[in-house]
């Protein structure tokens, strides 16, 4: 369906389909004087041009609208002289007949490239994860205690067995559900990430499938399994990518990149990934402190 854009003093208006285009020219809000533009022109149009196209020439009120809108004679002398930006070739200074900046993204997708693209760094990386692996864990422990304990009060040490396999394939498929379908969603964010204000996407920008989501999360596993190397590896490469983002072609970048409020992106950690570390840095020294509690606790009593 082609998708239509008309200027509105300085502002551009759209995208709108042509039967929208047309109630609005029945309505008197646009004029065959109006300029509008749509894929494929080379540059804006007054819409007296385009009237075949949007079967305009049998609507009653076409004459009554012949000397309706706004003045836009410096305009038409702009477009006859070359001195008129053309569609996507952007400019310092914003012009409603700039075209649509979906239209310099990649057909079909709503990504918006070539512009300013903001990286996740490991820290904030981390906080999403720290998020999501507390949000996880609420379902996987329950989950992992009944199984265990059928196998426990069962008193056979095969089923036991059977069911402490079950509790850890259980685990593995609620983390493939959990990161890959969120990843593979509109948004390309778990919950951890939309917290921070982050996203997954391939390379280019393009939403992933669930098929990747599934193969980005055993590439994760497979960085855990590297010392945890394949984490760190996030702080030192080009597009801050881990070792499963460059085997996936993925990046984990601001939730804004790719769009068109890329001057949204925020380029600091941000209040909210702070506050996350900060805590997270509690617990870790609590349990630190817990344990060895519990190791002098034990030590005492074996003496």
């Amino acid at each position: 369906m082609t998708e239509w854009y008309f200027a509105d003093g300085q502002e551009r208006q759209g995208p709108l389909t042509a039967d929208e285009m047309r109630l609005r020219f029945q309505r008197a809000q646009i004029s065959l004087t109006t300029l509008v533009w749509r894929e494929g022109f080379a540059q804006w149009k007054p819409l007296s041009e385009a009237v075949d196209e949007l079967q305009l020439q049998n609507l009653s009120s076409a004459a009554e609208n012949l000397g309706s809108g706004f003045d836009l004679r410096g305009d038409y002398t702009a477009i006859d002289n070359g001195t008129a930006p053309l569609p996507g070739t952007g400019g310092g200074t914003y012009s409603p007949y700039t075209a649509p900046a979906a239209g310099s993204g990649l057909a079909g997708t709503g990504v918006v490239s070539g512009g300013h693209v903001v990286y996740a760094g490991f820290w904030k990386r981390y906080a999403s994860y720290f998020i999501d692996s507390l949000v996880v864990s609420v379902v996987n422990i329950p989950v992992s205690l009944i199984f265990n304990g059928i196998g426990a009060v069962s008193g056979n040490e095969s089923l036991a067995l059977v069911m402490s396999l079950v509790a850890m394939l259980a685990g593995l498929a609620l983390g493939v559900a959990y990161y890959a379908g969120f990843h593979a969603s509109a948004g390309g964010a778990t919950l951890g990430k939309m917290a921070v204000g982050i996203k997954v996407v391939r390379g280019n920008g393009e939403r992933l499938t669930l098929g990747r989501g599934i193969g980005r999360y055993f590439g994760f596993l497979l960085s855990s399994l590297t010392l945890m190397i394949g984490f760190i590896m996030a702080a030192f490469t080009e597009r801050k990518q881990a070792l499963h983002d460059m085997i996936c072609d993925t990046v984990v970048v601001d939730k804004w990149a790719y769009t068109e409020n890329e001057h949204l992106q925020q380029e600091g950690l941000g209040t909210l990934t702070i506050v996350i570390l900060v805590v997270s840095a509690l617990l870790t020294v609590a349990a630190i402190g817990v344990g060895i509690a519990m190791i002098g606790v034990i030590a005492s009593s074996m003496s």
